[in-house]
């Protein structure tokens, strides 16, 4: 049976690769707003995160096998980048996209093969085979934004498997919290998105509301921007504190970019 999350993937994949074969040689090199990664830094991780997405289809022992090989060089100082960097040989521009674009289509063939019931080990809570698919969707898509403001470019329109982040970043709501050592504030809040198309994504709540287009919502849920930055309604003190600090990716808890610093680069 398929699974549309691992076609949703494989298309984003595919959107940014055309953008980034198409960016000038020079640009690789140049520091974005995300936390000043180059398009070489950000690729990069995703090839490491595609490869470790590779062992998590292997299994629990590869999966926590090749996540302890990454976590020895950080505890010995290494920086998430120079790590990658060492684990990965650093490879570079062109040679890079095309590592990273088969790596990530042979994940999809990977997850392919595997049944929808799947449960998938992950740096955070393991989750089933289609979220796990739309969290490697997601990473895709939110790092892709740094290299879309870098160059001072429009995304393509919203597609509709955007859904897929709206809901991870839904899904995510009460994990932003403990993942904070927190519990939630209260219930979960109504999510009301709007979308080109004219169809509405409705996630009902009690805990206030959050409405506006769909995506600066996963923006925000990805920490691509400053909810300031933003022109959604956020009701409600669960909802206010939610999109305060809402982290809809694995890992330890990031503070969401101040106002102004994650934005597209004026022409």
């Amino acid at each position: 049976m398929s699974v549309q999350q691992i076609t949703d993937f494989r298309d984003e994949v595919e959107e940014l690769r055309a953008t980034l074969a198409a960016m000038p040689a020079s640009a690789w090199t140049e520091p974005t707003g995300f936390k000043r990664w180059t398009p070489e830094d950000i690729v990069q991780h995703l090839h490491h995160s595609d490869l470790m997405a590779m062992a998590s289809a292997d299994g629990q022992e590869a999966f926590t096998a090749f996540r302890g090989r990454m976590q020895a060089l950080r505890e010995g100082g290494m920086t998430n980048v120079q790590a990658t960097r060492h684990v990965l040989g650093d490879p570079k521009g062109a040679a890079l996209l095309e590592l990273w674009h088969a790596t990530a289509l042979k994940l999809c063939e990977r997850l392919s093969v595997l049944a929808p019931e799947t449960r998938m080990p992950w740096a955070g809570p393991g989750m089933g085979l289609r979220m796990f698919a739309t969290a490697r969707q997601m990473e895709t898509w939110s790092h892709g934004q740094a290299i879309y403001d870098l160059l001072g470019i429009d995304r393509p329109p919203a597609s509709p498997r955007l859904r897929n982040i709206a809901e991870i970043g839904v899904r995510t709501y009460g994990w932003t919290f403990r993942n904070r050592g927190q519990e939630p504030p209260g219930p979960q809040p109504e999510v009301r998105l709007a979308t080109p198309s004219g169809e509405e994504w409705v996630w009902p709540g009690e805990g206030g509301r959050v409405a506006g287009a769909a995506l600066p919502f996963c923006q925000v849920v990805a920490q691509t921007r400053s909810i300031a930055d933003t022109d959604l309604v956020v009701e409600g003190a669960a909802a206010q504190a939610w999109m305060a600090i809402a982290q809809c990716f694995a890992g330890p808890p990031e503070a969401p970019p101040p106002a102004g610093l994650r934005r597209k680069r004026s022409p």
